[in-house]
């Protein structure tokens, strides 16, 4: 059971120190799911494609979840850290 805990906790930690990659696997499991859903009605597009389309769109949100966390991640380390130094060194 300890493992079990451990496990859980390493992943509720690696969430909070980085919040976008579970929304990445949140919205590619939701592209995933809906595209699914949606190939009873594809019409006369073939399996492939349907199936090409499902796996770029979902590429693509993971890829853009990753993106924005970098950003955010260097946003955090290059302006705002600087900037509570500053202010750290002002009040001294």
């Amino acid at each position: 059971m300890s493992s079990y805990d451990e496990n859980e906790s390493k992943f509720l930690r690696k969430a909070k120190e980085n919040p976008f990659v579970p929304v990445g696997m949140a919205g590619f499991f939701a592209i995933v799911g809906y595209r699914l859903l949606k190939m009873k009605n594809r019409g006369d597009t073939k399996m492939s494609v349907h199936l090409i389309h499902m796996r770029v769109a979902a590429q693509g949100f993971v890829v853009g979840a990753m993106t924005v966390g970098v950003l955010y991640s260097m946003y955090k380390e290059y302006i705002v850290k600087p900037r509570e130094e500053q202010k750290a060194v002002q009040h001294k």
